[in-house]
């Protein structure tokens, strides 16, 4: 059951997470290897630099943010119709739609991730745990990056690199 307050969390768990991933990346250095990146083909995306993709993922987290802010039980497990992307119709409640968000967005930074031990370098920690972890040892514990300990290239190559 989603409530309030768990709808809270998420959206700020979400921003949290995102901002550390997002500063992350603008801290790598651009062209590392000067190695061809292998596309082949131009991929329509709406942002395509760093530089205009975080501020419009902030004016979204905001967004989402204020939505929460504003939710009640009754609001949140309120059916809502849709179409899926195949045509399918579909009804999620207010509360699982959020999850999905939240969720959905946990995809595409453990991509990120992905690209980061590639570079190699080490991903922020933006998991759940974390989160709540900063959340419960004080005010404003969530509102900056703390990096992690650097991965030995050979680790982070090998897929032994963990979090402490």
């Amino acid at each position: 059951m989603v409530d309030r307050e768990f709808a809270r969390l998420l959206a700020r768990y979400k921003t949290w997470a995102d901002r550390l991933t997002f500063e992350a990346v603008a801290a790598l250095p651009a062209g590392l290897e000067g190695r061809p990146h292998g596309f082949t083909a131009r991929i329509v995306v709406p942002h395509p630099e760093l530089e205009g993709l975080w501020p419009a993922q902030q004016q979204v987290n905001d967004w989402l943010l204020a939505w929460s802010e504003r939710q009640s039980r009754s609001s949140l497990e309120e059916g809502v119709a849709f179409r899926l992307v195949s045509g399918e119709a579909g009804t999620m409640t207010r509360g699982e739609i959020l999850m999905h968000i939240v969720n959905h967005a946990t995809y595409h930074r453990g991509w990120v991730s992905d690209l980061f031990f590639q570079v190699p370098a080490t991903p922020p920690t933006t998991d759940w745990n974390v989160f709540l972890s900063a959340c419960r040892s004080g005010p404003g514990n969530t509102g900056s990056a703390k990096p992690r300990p650097r991965v030995s290239a050979r680790r982070a190559a090998s897929g032994s690199a963990r979090s402490p």
